[in-house]
């Protein structure tokens, strides 16, 4: 399918009630036609992998076309450039987390653009660096546990940013880690604790939530060696 064909499709599905379920969750719905994911992960499927495809769905702005560029690129083909343009777009929480956790955590630019992000003044390119931390905690099967061992040492150090997006991916690759395995469960319970005695409000509930999926009994049965 063309890039002009999918956005008729995606027109012609056009959900005003999606629209305004959309901004209720915080989500940036002012260019978007309310698809459902569903309907996008369907699409996708259908369109196969298409890095060229993707890049002309992202430049259309809309918020869906993301989405699904997303789904549809092919992260062997992506560049530092890409990433670095793509992140300066995003106005969304959703759009973030779709495009950190179907694609850039499978690109070998994880750990640097991690850390570079991490520090950035802009929220949501503030969030991709958790996000990605997050999203790598679970599909990277091959890295080692200093990999994420030195995103702890991260966590720590942003976590007195208190902007709401930023807080939760904060929170989200913190837990993520922890249950990867018993070491980095050990390492992640630590951290969390050091941070639930922080001062700031932000660092304290970042540790506080942490701790009460860290320390669940089901969790910690269920996690690897």
């Amino acid at each position: 399918m063309t890039c002009e064909k999918i956005m008729d499709y995606l027109r012609s599905l056009q959900n005003e009630k999606n629209r305004e379920g959309m901004a209720r969750y915080g989500i940036n719905a002012s260019n978007a036609f309310g698809v459902s994911m569903g309907a996008l992960r369907e699409l996708a499927k259908k369109t196969g992998r298409n890095h060229s495809l993707a890049l002309e769905l992202w430049e259309t702005g809309i918020h869906e076309a993301r989405i699904l560029a997303a789904l549809v690129a092919d992260a062997k083909q992506v560049t530092e450039e890409q990433m670095e343009e793509w992140v300066k777009d995003i106005d969304s929480w959703d759009v973030c987390d779709q495009v950190c956790s179907n694609l850039w955590d499978r690109t070998p630019f994880v750990f640097t653009k991690a850390k570079q992000r991490s520090r950035s003044e802009h929220e949501f390119t503030k969030r991709a660096a958790f996000v990605l931390m997050a999203a790598s905690a679970v599909h990277n099967k091959k890295a080692g546990d200093k990999f994420f061992s030195d995103f702890l040492k991260i966590i720590i150090r942003e976590s007195t940013d208190d902007r709401n997006f930023v807080r939760k991916a904060i929170n989200w690759s913190l837990r993520q880690i922890g249950k990867r395995n018993k070491s980095l469960h050990s390492l992640a319970v630590k951290c969390a604790r050091k941070l639930a005695e922080y001062p700031l409000k932000s660092a304290r509930w970042i540790g506080k939530d942490a701790l009460r999926e860290l320390q669940n009994p089901k969790i910690i049965n269920r996690l690897p060696a």
